[in-house]
């Protein structure tokens, strides 16, 4: 279908709708659109979980729904200039029913996508994941891969499979005409591992952390190396997309992007340690201290009592045989296609994200201080 010509400026006074608003990525993205974009009158977040805290933001309106609830997601679309789709269930770990999760993640996107053409709100950005690439189950590497590069994707996780579904509606949905003769426009983003302040996976590892007396044992060969991205350069990328998904529609629409940014690859343990390891923590071994073989055996037990546990309580370890693949295998991006298309390059370097992330930790460091 014909996308409209390119415009010279997007409007102003904008209204933003944020869906997850109020989660790890949601609150960045608000906080950088109140910063950053001239042109906002108003940020919608839309969350089933608020919070209130942000309700003093200026120019913030808080609006409490369930996204996978077609009648909560269209009042909140109603009248809003550009929607971007950070809501979702993330959940590699088996704590969540996979129904749920395909509620969520698949229909609630579902809903999002039918309520702008309802409602006739022609840009929609799509928070998605790298995960609906890989890793894949087989354990084949994607090293220094960008957008075109071809992978099998194979996966059968319900937090994947949403994602990667959710993320070809939005890409289907592209050129689709509303009722006010207009077409929506929409794209998605692909966050590698997102990390900096606030990010509970993060607190989770220093808090176990603390219980082995900050010690911690090197399980994956550092060789396996992940693309990780600060939390505060996907909100940036979110913003520049948003803008320019209005003026040139017709790059912009339909496309997929992975988030980047000047942070170094490295494995999951490495790369935590640079947080961790200004905080007093330590990493034992330069090789891994358990055996792999070990590794797939803890597993495969940890995923046999989850099926054996599900009828009298949620058993969710961290380790289980999809979470191995995902850290034992080796996934890096290396693109400029956010910079050609939107003129994107990181707000913040890699020294920045480190040290405010270092900075967050030894907050929480000094609170658990506090509390003794």
């Amino acid at each position: 279908m014909q996308i409209p010509a390119p415009m010279k400026l997007t409007s102003k006074n904008q209204i933003y709708l944020v869906t997850g608003g109020c989660g790890f990525l949601g609150k960045h993205l608000v906080e950088m659109l109140l910063e950053q974009e001239p042109n906002l009158a108003e940020v919608r977040i839309f969350d089933l979980h608020l919070d209130e805290s942000m309700r003093s933001l200026d120019r913030v309106t808080l609006i409490q729904g369930d996204i996978s609830k077609p009648e909560d997601v269209k009042p909140a679309v109603k009248g809003a200039h550009v929607v971007i789709h950070t809501a979702g269930l993330v959940d590699v770990w088996g704590r969540v029913p996979p129904e749920k999760i395909m509620a969520v993640n698949k229909q609630g996107t579902n809903n999002v996508i039918e309520a702008c053409v309802a409602e006739g709100v022609q840009y929609l950005i799509y928070t998605s994941s790298m995960e609906v690439v890989g890793p894949n189950t087989k354990g084949h590497h994607f090293y220094r891969g960008n957008e075109d590069t071809k992978y099998d994707s194979v996966y059968h996780h319900p937090y994947p499979l949403s994602k990667a579904k959710a993320e070809q509606l939005v890409l289907e949905a592209n050129g689709k005409s509303m009722p006010n003769g207009k077409q929506l426009v929409t794209c998605a983003l692909r966050p590698t591992g997102i990390y900096g302040e606030n990010h509970l996976l993060m607190k989770d590892f220093y808090e176990k952390g603390l219980v082995t007396k900050k010690y911690m044992i090197r399980a994956i060969p550092a060789s396996v190396e992940h693309g990780r991205v600060y939390v505060g350069n996907v909100a940036w990328m979110h913003l520049l997309v948003a803008r320019k998904i209005q003026e040139d529609p017709s790059t912009i629409g339909g496309q997929v992007y992975y988030c980047y940014d000047d942070s170094p690859y490295k494995s999951y343990e490495d790369f935590n340690m640079e947080f961790l390891k200004p905080c007093g923590f330590r990493l034992l071994g330069s090789r891994p201290l358990v055996p792999f073989f070990l590794l797939q055996l803890i597993a495969l037990v940890n995923v046999i009592l989850q099926w054996l546990l599900k009828p009298f309580c949620v058993y969710a370890p961290i380790l289980n045989t999809y979470t191995l693949v995902i850290v034992s295998t080796t996934f890096t991006v290396n693109t400029n296609k956010a910079l050609r298309h939107f003129g994107y390059t990181p707000r913040f370097t890699w020294e920045e994200s480190r040290n405010r992330t270092i900075r967050w930790l030894q907050e929480i460091s000094a609170e658990k201080q506090v509390e003794k």
